[in-house]
């Protein structure tokens, strides 16, 4: 028989209940997901290892190339500058380098910004080389600054990882 409208249904018995249980249940599975962050935080648990590095260490130098002759002369040519490679850098380095063509500028002794094509080269050897290979790199640089009039070759060396 239907009810009066009137007349309220009557709460179920273990409705307190099971919202008090469904409640605990969401606070616990939020606090275990929150569980490990929060102790990496404090510092509690050890942090993930690293990834493990890769390769030996190696010696970086670039050495920085520009083109313009501050004399005024015709600029460092790609056949040129090709040639200086394969006559002065390659029989000292033979194992292999890298040449990237560039832009670059710089502020002349009279206040005047330069701007010029130019070389970046880099060189990587074993860092246990370092000493051996500093003669034969200054050697480079002393002969671009003869051969093609420049002020200076910049000089860029770092320890790196490298791996073949």
């Amino acid at each position: 028989m239907p009810r009066p409208r009137s007349q309220a249904a009557p709460p179920p018995k273990h409705s307190g209940r099971r919202t008090a249980l469904t409640a605990a249940a969401v606070t616990c599975a939020v606090l275990a997901g929150g569980t490990p962050i929060a102790y990496a935080a404090l510092g509690d648990e050890a942090a993930p290892a690293a990834p493990a590095a890769r390769g030996t260490v190696h010696a970086e130098t670039r050495l920085l190339f520009g083109t313009e002759r501050p004399d005024g002369g015709l600029a460092v040519t790609d056949a040129q500058f090709r040639s200086f490679i394969d006559r002065t850098v390659t029989p000292r380095f033979p194992d292999g380098l890298t040449v990237q063509e560039g832009r670059g500028q710089w502020r002349d002794s009279g206040g005047v910004i330069e701007r010029e094509r130019s070389y970046e080269l880099i060189l990587l050897y074993p860092a246990s080389e370092a000493r051996r290979r500093d003669p034969q790199i200054e050697l480079i640089r002393t002969s671009y600054e003869t051969a093609y009039a420049q002020d200076s070759v910049a000089r860029l060396d770092e320890r790196t990882l490298a791996d073949f």
